[in-house]
């Protein structure tokens, strides 16, 4: 290796340790949630900056774990899994050039996600973001994906690769930078072993144990005669194996498109500009879109509602294995003994079961309970106040964590209000989880109008629900000139759309003029109501427009006629919408080539005696069968 190489691996890797040290507090606090969240509530961070177990101060004490955060995670979970951050383009004009290709963008980026089985990683992806704050996504473009190209099968298309990376692998160089496009440089380290390093940039390196995150089961639970164990989050080795840094730096004067280096070990397996053109007007940025479950002022990861929990859940916990202590008390019962009037190795041993005889030194005290008292109201009452506070703090109310309305809420407003607020808090997560999706869903465009120059086959789902091979290259996907958009269902319910829908029905506003409803307001309403698209698959008319508008593209070939069987009042109005477009009037040539096609229409509809030329055809043709 030469010495610039060196150079390079040294500054990375020290880089990357002192990115380490700075993090290390966000981390430790990232590992307690987890902890918190699995139920080993009895953790915390030590004075030696690591998360430790405390122990019980007496063999008597009561120390069970009543886990109120695991359903409010489930809960909050739950709710973003109803945000349908299922990314729509919008045409920037009304042309139907601009109006196709906002089309085919919307189904590449379903089919690319569909691939990459995006839905999976999103779930997951607000896992992580609800514990620890925040989640990544890296949008690659992988060489080895795709058809292959060449006869032997070496070469590939290539396709975009979604990845969701968890917080712990994301260094960023200043941590009280929110915004991820301002940060100078952005580490991504990932734990591989010595083969794949191998394999994915064909260079031998060190391997050696790295540690990494398990799970393991800690004894630290129970109460008076029994012991509990808890899930806990350990750190264990893995062997053979290397952390593999990539560091991307923004474009500086010195390095226009920015820089990558990749670094293993003591190796550089690679170093040049950032491979994406992937920014804004064809800038090079990062390839990573952030979600955050609420954002911070000061901490690039952002917060969690868990670590927001996590005291109430403590204080929670101390009250209710106090209150179990004094009715252990209370049920057990405590004896009083003169000293040396009994034998107090058995009476501790067995205690005082019925039937027990107990022999005690005569002129002595027998042995005696002492009166027990009932449990404290305060106790109850700190815990009202407690679960009152996961309330607040969460942002998640009772009819959701529990399914119950509370018993002091008889009004059917007043649910509905609690719902409203709950939607509320949770919607500043939601708007995050979609922008994400639209930061992803630009960067896929981008990748296919960076390396998509050959025309290549895609499967994506047409309108009507049908799998469909579309032929495509980067000249249809024009992703600057259009607009994303995303739907969320988080503040909309299957019932409440439907009765609205009822509501508009009854008034008439979905009828025409002469109180009939046309097809494709039935096909609308019934996506609308949930009961999917099949009616738009039986209807006929949605099957001639799609004929006429896959005319419409190929009349840039040549010329096309006009079949018999046609709806040709439906074919005419296509046809005349692309006429009147822009991409007409600037090709006079294209512009005849669809009028004459609208004049052949225009005769087998018989409007100007069509009808006798059609019956002639058909004559003709019944003759010559």
């Amino acid at each position: 290796m030469s010495e610039f190489e060196e150079q390079i691996v040294s500054q990375v890797t020290a880089d990357f340790k002192k990115r380490q040290e700075a993090r290390r507090p966000v981390e430790l606090n990232w590992r307690l949630n987890m902890n918190f969240v699995m139920g080993n509530q009895f953790a915390q961070i030590s004075p030696k900056g690591d998360i430790e177990d405390g122990d019980k101060q007496y063999f008597w004490q009561q120390r069970e774990v009543y886990n109120h955060i695991a359903p409010i995670l489930e809960t909050r979970l739950a709710k973003l899994a109803r945000v349908k951050a299922k990314a729509t383009v919008r045409p920037a004009t009304s042309d139907d050039d601009n109006i196709a290709s906002a089309s085919f963008a919307t189904k590449l980026i379903d089919a690319v996600c569909k691939e990459n089985d995006f839905s999976a990683q999103l779930s997951l992806a607000n896992t992580w973001s609800e514990i620890t704050g925040c989640a990544f996504f890296k949008v690659t473009w992988d060489a080895d994906r795709g058809r292959a190209i060449d006869a032997e099968g070496a070469v590939k298309e290539g396709d975009v690769n979604i990845t969701l990376c968890p917080p712990f692998e994301i260094f960023p160089e200043n941590i009280a930078i929110t915004d991820i496009d301002k940060q100078t440089s952005i580490m991504h380290a990932k734990v591989l072993t010595v083969s794949e390093v191998k394999r994915l940039w064909g260079k031998d390196v060190k391997g050696g144990d790295v540690n990494v995150f398990s799970f393991d089961n800690a004894q630290i639970a129970g109460g008076l005669g029994y012991t509990a164990t808890v899930p806990k989050i350990v750190s264990e080795k893995r062997e053979d194996s290397v952390t593999v840094i990539e560091k991307y730096e923004m474009p500086t004067s010195e390095h226009p498109n920015g820089r990558l280096i990749i670094v293993a070990g003591d190796k550089l397996l690679h170093i040049g500009d950032l491979p994406y053109v992937n920014g804004e007007d064809g800038a090079r940025v990062y390839p990573f879109a952030r979600q955050t479950c609420i954002d911070s002022l000061s901490n690039f990861f952002g917060s969690s509602v868990v670590e927001r929990i996590i005291p109430v859940q403590r204080a929670y916990n101390s009250v209710k294995n106090r209150k179990h202590e004094y009715m252990n008390r209370i049920a057990v019962g405590v004896l009083a003994v003169e000293d040396g009037s009994v034998d107090t190795d058995s009476l501790e041993e067995e205690g005082l079961p019925p039937g027990k005889i107990v022999v005690y030194r005569q002129g002595g005290t027998p042995p005696i309970m002492l009166n027990p008292t009932q449990v404290p109201g305060e106790f109850s009452r700190e815990e009202e106040k407690l679960l009152n506070e996961f309330v607040m703090i969460s942002g998640v109310s009772e009819v959701t964590t529990y399914s119950q309305v509370p018993s002091n809420v008889s009004s059917g407003t007043a649910i509905s209000l609690l719902l409203e607020q709950d939607d509320t808090r949770i919607s500043l997560t939601a708007d995050s989880l979609r922008e994400s999706v639209k930061r992803i869903s630009k960067q896929i465009l981008r990748l296919y109008r960076q390396f998509a120059k050959i025309p290549r086959i895609k499967r994506i789902t047409g309108d009507n629900g049908e799998v469909e091979l579309a032929s495509f290259s980067a000249n249809n996907i024009d992703s600057e000139d259009i607009v994303f958009d995303t739907i969320s269902d988080i503040d909309d319910t299957l019932s409440a759309r439907r009765a609205m829908v009822y509501d508009l029905l009854r008034l008439g506003l979905f009828t025409d003029n002469d109180g009939t409803m046309s097809d494709g307001t039935k096909t609308r309403l019934f996506e609308i109501l949930g009961f999917g698209n099949w009616e738009s698959g039986r209807s006929a008319d949605e099957v001639h427009r799609k004929k006429a508008l896959k005319e419409n593209m190929d009349f840039d070939k040549s010329d096309i006629t006009p079949d018999v069987y046609d709806n040709h009042n439906l074919h005419i109005g296509e046809h005349v919408k692309m006429c009147v477009s822009t991409k007409c009037v600037r090709d006079k040539a294209l512009r005849d080539r669809v009028a004459r096609h609208i004049a052949l229409h225009t005769q087998l509809a018989g409007l100007n005696g069509g009808i006798n030329e059609l019956e002639r055809k058909f004559a003709e043709e019944s003759e010559n069968e």
